[in-house]
């Protein structure tokens, strides 16, 4: 299990991607699933990865490589895309390359192809962007009325998301939102666990602000742990009971 969240804010941009992937109780690994394609002064990508591992691995290898036009049979990479629409267009088009070529045999042997994908970031004098990327290579885009987006185990981390963060949320309270709402998921399913990898990109910087790995023990974020339990004792127990238990005799 997975989860991912980007969170597009009027300063910039934060991606959160836990790295536990499991097969089973007693087959717990940990992979990168956040994969940065930087540029400094030119673009800035940020990709995270849900789903089957060996699929979203094939996947970031043809990105790596690069994908021909089907326009004009030439090379495009992440690298010469013009727009970001054109390489949300083309991490869409390496899904669907990696299931023409794997598919067959996933299907034979009774494996669903599952992959989903968080891809966001900004080429130089256009404006930052955030898509996710389905498994039929299809994407939606994030907008100002709900700015972000998830992948893998979302719902546990969702409220907390819809409740605390707008368009026009601190770069850095951004981020700080999203560490809860990956605490909160961990804690709710053991499928997603530490390190947590995390990216922060400024809106029209030459280079990425912050690239970061969380380690099980780090200060700040058992700090962050445990204040956010306190807050939510103290904030349940600050709330009257509801008022329709019988009286007491």
């Amino acid at each position: 299990m997975t989860y991912c969240a980007g969170i597009l804010v009027q300063d910039g941009l934060v991606m959160i991607a836990d790295t536990r992937t499991n097969a089973g109780l007693d087959d717990i690994s940990t992979f990168r699933k956040l994969h940065v394609f930087s540029w400094p002064g030119e673009r800035h990508f940020v990709l995270m990865t849900a789903g089957n591992l060996s699929i979203t691995q094939s996947v970031v290898s043809c990105l790596n490589e690069g994908m021909p036009n089907p326009e004009t049979g030439e090379i495009e990479t992440l690298q010469n895309a013009s727009s970001m629409f054109r390489a949300a267009q083309l991490v869409g088009r390496s899904i669907r390359h990696v299931r023409d070529i794997d598919g067959p045999a996933l299907e034979e042997a009774r494996v669903k192809f599952d992959v989903s994908m968080l891809f966001g970031g900004q080429i130089k004098g256009q404006p930052m962007r955030l898509f996710m990327v389905y498994d039929a290579g299809n994407f939606i885009e994030c907008g100002i009325d709900s700015p972000f987006l998830q992948i893998g185990e979302h719902k546990y981390g969702k409220p907390i998301l819809d409740r605390a963060v707008t368009f026009k949320t601190h770069l850095y309270d951004a981020l700080k939102v999203g560490l809860i709402s990956m605490d909160s998921t961990m804690r709710s399913n053991l499928g997603v666990g530490l390190p947590i990898d995390l990216v922060v990109i400024r809106r029209d910087a030459d280079v990425i602000e912050l690239s970061h790995r969380i380690e099980a023990g780090e200060p700040y974020f058992h700090d962050l742990r445990e204040r956010w339990s306190a807050a939510l004792r103290a904030a349940h127990m600050a709330i009257p009971r509801p008022p329709y238990a019988p009286a007491e005799g």
